[in-house]
């Protein structure tokens, strides 16, 4: 007889391991980090709620660990472009500002940047300030329109988030 643990175990690490590590998921984000696995991530998140060992916010559709006050919404941006790699990455973890987080896809680092508008030259100062060890930088805007007002090195795209759908668009810098 196949035990919970054994039909459940892995896939129950690394959701326990993603909301500490990330702190506020959505759903729908879960399920597509899991893909071909939504019914029994959907099991294990139900039960995970059961157990106390994560919270649903039903009103803003959000699990979490109880640890931050508040949604980081940059860093839920930057988990829906993680999930357009998830088929092609082997690890990503959150990190320190002013990447969002990082992942490893194809045998290559990428990092996940968050641009507010209006912060265009603090974020490429922060950068500025610390050794380049990504290989790849995905760098989301709010604006299309703010690609122009940024100088980021290493860049090979930018993007836009759909924060509803996960939709994301995009951009080379010419």
């Amino acid at each position: 007889m196949i035990t919970r643990e054994q039909i459940y175990g892995k896939e129950a690490a690394d959701l326990l391991r993603n909301i500490t590590t990330y702190h506020y998921i959505r759903h729908d984000q879960f399920l597509r980090l899991y893909p071909g696995k939504e019914d029994k991530i959907a099991n294990l998140l139900s039960f995970f709620v059961k157990q106390g060992r994560m919270q649903l916010d039903k009103k803003l559709n959000l699990y979490h660990d109880g640890t931050e006050a508040s949604p980081d919404y940059e860093m839920l941006a930057a988990i829906w472009v993680l999930t357009d790699f998830i088929e092609r990455a082997d690890y990503h973890s959150s990190t320190d500002f002013p990447t969002k987080l990082i992942f490893i896809a194809d045998g290559e680092l990428y990092e996940v940047i968050y641009v507010m508008p209006g912060n265009e030259t603090l974020i490429e100062h922060a950068l500025a300030q610390q050794s380049n060890d990504a290989e790849k930088r995905l760098v989301i805007v709010e604006d299309s329109e703010q690609i122009a007002r940024l100088t980021i090195p290493d860049v090979t795209a930018y993007c836009t988030v759909d924060m509803d759908t996960g939709a994301i668009q995009y951009y080379k810098q010419e």
